[in-house]
């Protein structure tokens, strides 16, 4: 069975940009290629049992195993050495990457708290967005009960769109809520 996001993808999202953008043929329609989920773990340098938490966590939230990233170089300011844990990442693909955007914006998105939707400044120039939450907990895989402390993430939508108004077409025309 196909994502439901993937659906609507291919019914509404493929025409309506088609005729608003232009395009010769479906293949130039963007899409979105994949989701990046990233959990920065700055106190890690002192204590390195935050690590396997975020992990258990990040994973539940995404549905795959996450990578613990490490630290590229030593920095004696932030006791920061070469090759420490600092946070986890994930990639998701496909299937796996539409469950999760359609479980992020229908589900998780409307449990923040005063929520009014997210900024549209956030596109990098090539058409790709990144949001930024402050607690994992409006994600309802997470059981409250177990979190021992507040983590954020950066989630990354890379898609394959030439410019910052096509990707932001192609979100909202998804579902994502931009403020007015």
């Amino acid at each position: 069975m196909a994502a439901r996001l993937k659906e609507r993808y291919l019914t509404k999202v493929v025409p309506d940009l088609t005729k608003e953008f232009k395009y010769k043929n479906r293949m130039a329609v963007p899409r979105i290629e994949k989701i990046c989920l990233n959990v920065g773990l700055g106190e890690a340098t002192q204590n390195s049992k935050l690590v396997d938490p975020a992990v258990n966590e990040l994973a539940q939230i995404a549905g795959q195993k996450p990578v613990v990233t490490k630290a590229r170089r030593s920095i004696a300011a932030f006791k920061l050495r070469e090759g420490m844990p600092i946070g986890c990442t994930v990639t998701l693909r496909g299937d796996r990457m539409y469950e999760f955007l359609d479980r992020l914006l229908n589900v998780s998105l409307p449990r923040v708290r005063d929520f009014r939707g997210v900024s549209s400044k956030s596109f990098d120039g090539r058409g790709n967005y990144t949001l930024g939450i402050k607690d994992q907990l409006i994600f309802p895989e997470i059981d409250y009960n177990k979190v021992e402390k507040l983590k954020g993430m950066n989630i990354c939508i890379t898609t394959t769109a030439k410019t910052d108004a096509e990707g932001m077409a192609l979100l909202k025309h998804l579902g994502m809520p931009f403020r007015a």
